[in-house]
């Protein structure tokens, strides 16, 4: 099904599943695979031909897949060679670069940019404005809020390229960046507009500029409850899996023993 069938263009070689909805003013490059029950809306650019597509005559598209029950919302631009997960999602004018993968349910916010050869777990979102840099490698349930960019170069201009790493459950506030090859552990908090240079190990809160560790975030107490908020899966379910079974089971099932 198309919106109105206006303006579409649609490769011969794209794969479509079942009840797939793609907007008008659309373009969808050689070897897109469209899976079950995704949208795609207006505007949008999927399979993106990498830069040698301009040069090189024999050039061929890398596969592009994109997960069942997907939503891509109207500009957003998806370059080639990138695997995303059942129930992505992003918003609006999102770009993301070619070789990303990404997992299950993951979530990008409006007018972030995502600049390829990355990598994301599940359950990964990130909210609107955020930049991440080549090479970043984003564990699962990781939440990145507003204005927070990942970056990648340590000496720049240089040909190093080397991307900060998250372990899973962590979180990073509002306008913090993160330099390149830092290592954040699992379950950490990060401060809003924070400039985290060294590495942070599992369960700790930073914060500041620079960051400097404040304190393990399980000894957070909530102004409202009285109660410690961290590890937030015990207190959050949102969306989350283990929404109505709890993160105690989910966890053993899934095999979080440590968490």
């Amino acid at each position: 099904m198309k919106f109105n069938n206006r303006n579409v263009f649609i490769s011969s070689s794209v794969k479509i599943g079942n009840n797939v909805r793609i907007g008008d003013s659309t373009v969808i490059y050689d070897n897109v695979v469209l899976e079950d029950n995704v949208t795609i809306c207006n505007d949008c650019v999927i399979g993106e031909p990498r830069n040698e597509y301009y040069s090189d005559v024999n050039y061929q598209n890398p596969p592009t897949i994109i997960g069942k029950n997907s939503m891509i919302r109207s500009h957003s631009i998806i370059y080639a060679n990138s695997t995303f997960g059942e129930g992505f999602s992003t918003g609006h004018r999102v770009t993301i670069r070619e070789n990303s993968k990404f997992g299950k349910f993951c979530r990008i916010g409006t007018a972030s940019d995502i600049q390829g050869h990355v990598e994301f777990g599940d359950y990964c979102w990130l909210h609107s404005n955020v930049h991440i840099g080549q090479k970043s490698t984003i564990g699962n349930f990781v939440f990145i809020y507003p204005y927070v960019v990942f970056t990648n170069d340590p000496h720049p201009p240089s040909n190093i390229c080397v991307g900060p790493k998250i372990g899973d459950f962590s979180q990073v506030a509002v306008g913090t960046v993160v330099l390149p090859g830092v290592q954040i552990g699992r379950h950490c908090l990060i401060g809003a507009q924070s400039l985290v240079g060294k590495d942070v190990e599992d369960y700790q809160l930073v914060a500041g500029n620079p960051a400097k560790v404040l304190k393990d975030v399980r000894d957070l107490r909530s102004r409202e409850t009285g109660k410690s908020h961290y590890p937030w899966p015990y207190t959050f379910d949102r969306g989350m899996p283990w929404d109505d079974i709890g993160f105690e089971k989910w966890k053993n099932d899934n095999g979080y023993i440590n968490d």
